[in-house]
């Protein structure tokens, strides 16, 4: 963890009791899950599928500016409920229980560029296990960005705020991209892995096959307004892309959001990884609404902590949650999304440019460092 550790004066057996807390929040609702909230993201589905269907019959008539701006504003809508509120959630098998079928992460694909198998590798395996750890997490800056200030600087950090930016207008492209760990499988001798090379493949496939429905078949359908069903699909696109992109860097990079050490996690405890997870997360505070559209990830530290639990619950699990923050004198780092989002990119600003004072480090620091 850097800088001052804030669970310096817990103590191990105290850790181990938050644990067993947590585990018993997490039982609660595992018992209490039924006809309620299967019906809740029945719902939810329903919806969003009839808001896609209603806007994209508005856009056939999107040469009228008043179409446009209604279907527009409707798809983008429907593309972030597709994507935040059932996708991400379905894939993490938070439905699993109700053995449907249709609303399974086995077979669940959604409105994205990145194939959901690969996906969930990345996120609910790499991610949800190794959050913010330096050179486990790769959600931790994308590979793009420097995350802390040990981090060795390089004159290529000048440009992350640029870099950054263009990963959130393209955001569901920079997840496809990081799924298949581009970075170091571009590499010539990785390339060439019969096993990279079929995800990639997967990969190209499923953007074939997103590019294909927005761009050219839904746009044909609108006959006369091919060009401006194509500049809303295309709007709608980046509406979306904006809105996830800016959720993820609120739940994950404000201030008071810990990064640790790969060696810090050896040897880690069920109450640890717990811990970890408290502390390399933060929350959005807002209206049932601000909740909903956030795919209930404004509770990114309830969803870190429980990532199968329905998302429906998290309100009512954040209220146990942050009792226990204040039971063991932890700082709940939450916010209104303009402070959060002003937070995270305060820390991409100040973190793309070099230490004044660079920290003394360890050798072993150093070369954890290095080595991310």
């Amino acid at each position: 963890m850097t800088a001052t550790d804030p669970t310096a004066h817990l103590t191990a057996e105290q850790i181990e009791e938050l644990g067993r807390e947590l585990d018993a929040i997490r039982d609660e609702v595992i018992a209490g899950r039924g006809e309620k909230d299967a019906a809740y993201i029945r719902k939810v589905i329903s919806a969003q599928r009839k808001l896609e269907l209603v806007s994209r019959g508005v856009l056939l008539f999107s040469f009228f500016p008043p179409a446009w701006l209604l279907g527009t504003a409707g798809l983008s809508v429907a593309k972030i409920m597709d994507n935040m509120e059932i996708g991400h959630n379905v894939l993490h098998g938070q439905w699993d229980w109700m053995r449907d079928p249709k609303i399974h992460s086995t077979t669940w694909e959604w409105d994205h560029a990145s194939p959901s198998d690969q996906w969930k590798h990345s996120h609910n395996e790499l991610h949800h296990t190794y959050t913010n750890v330096i050179g486990k997490d790769n959600d931790l800056g994308y590979g793009i960005m420097r995350v802390d200030e040990d981090q060795r600087w390089h004159p290529f950090h000048l440009g992350q705020p640029l870099w950054n930016f263009i990963n959130a207008c393209f955001f569901e492209y920079g997840i496809a991209a990081y799924d298949l760990e581009l970075g170091k499988n571009l590499q010539k001798r990785r390339r060439k892995n019969p096993e990279f090379r079929a995800r990639a493949k997967a990969v190209g496939r499923k953007i074939r096959k997103q590019v294909l429905k927005d761009y050219v078949i839904h746009p044909l359908l609108s006959g006369p307004s091919f060009l401006t069903t194509l500049a809303a699909t295309f709007t709608a696109n980046l509406v979306r892309n904006i809105w996830t992109h800016s959720v993820i860097m609120c739940g994950h990079f404000p201030e008071g959001v810990q990064v640790f050490e790969r060696r810090s996690i050896k040897g880690e405890t069920r109450g640890q990884w717990y811990l970890r997870q408290m502390m390399g997360s933060a929350n959005i505070s807002g209206s049932r609404a601000m909740h909903f559209m956030t795919g209930n990830l404004s509770h990114q530290i309830e969803h870190h902590l429980f990532p199968d639990l329905p998302s429906n619950r998290y309100a009512e699990v954040a209220v146990k949650v942050r009792a226990l923050f204040e039971k063991y004198e932890l700082e709940y780092v939450t916010g209104p999304l303009p402070k959060q989002v002003f937070s995270a990119w305060s820390k991409v600003f100040r973190l793309s440019l070099p230490n004044k004072k660079p920290k003394v480090k360890t050798p072993d620091r150093e070369r954890e460092l290095v080595a991310a």
